[in-house]
């Protein structure tokens, strides 16, 4: 990680701004196409699971957690986005919020995070591929980057169907502590 003080906090309604310009940064503008993007469309995202990342008082990185269904039946997750500050990048700030996020998620009683993503880097946390079929999301999506982790054990294997944003699942986030 880099030589500065980094720190992980609760994400606030305030980072709104500076974490959309991350995510525009990072993914472009293409970005809202996406299949996960549309899923998240409408859908608080978790916010005791939403998690920004500063250094010295910068806002850098974040992640969402939203509440999802498979196949009708709740207390899953969508990971995403993940976003680090470019500059930030490879330096170990994305692995402890993603670390930092399954494990609020676990305490918080969720069984399983499913995500869109590559394994080599979401496998160090548990994520698996999803066998192709057995959960499917609501638009075009690379069967191999479907991605699951289990924080219950054969919440795998129990989940089955159509992946759905659970809208009213979530508290919105906090906006009486401003940066």
């Amino acid at each position: 990680m880099h030589d500065k003080t980094f720190e992980i906090r609760s994400e606030r309604a305030a980072d709104t701004p500076a974490l959309a310009k991350l995510s525009e940064t990072a993914f472009g503008p293409g970005r809202f196409t996406r299949t996960a993007y549309r899923i998240r469309e409408g859908v608080a995202p978790v916010a005791a699971l939403s998690l920004t990342g500063w250094i010295d008082g910068a806002l850098m990185a974040g992640i969402r957690f939203t509440p999802v269904t498979v196949g009708g039946k709740n207390r899953s997750l969508l990971l995403g986005p993940l976003v680090v500050d470019p500059a930030f990048a490879n330096q170990g700030f994305g692995k402890a919020l993603v670390g930092e996020g399954l494990a609020k998620a676990k305490q918080a009683g969720y069984r399983l995070v499913l995500l869109v993503g590559d394994l080599p880097y979401y496998g160090r946390f548990g994520f698996v591929a999803v066998p192709v079929g057995k959960i499917t999301l609501p638009g075009p999506v690379d069967p191999n980057r479907l991605l699951a982790c289990e924080l219950e054990p054969g919440s795998l294997a129990a989940a089955q169907g159509l992946v759905l944003g659970e809208v009213g699942a979530s508290a919105p986030l906090d906006t009486s502590r401003a940066q």
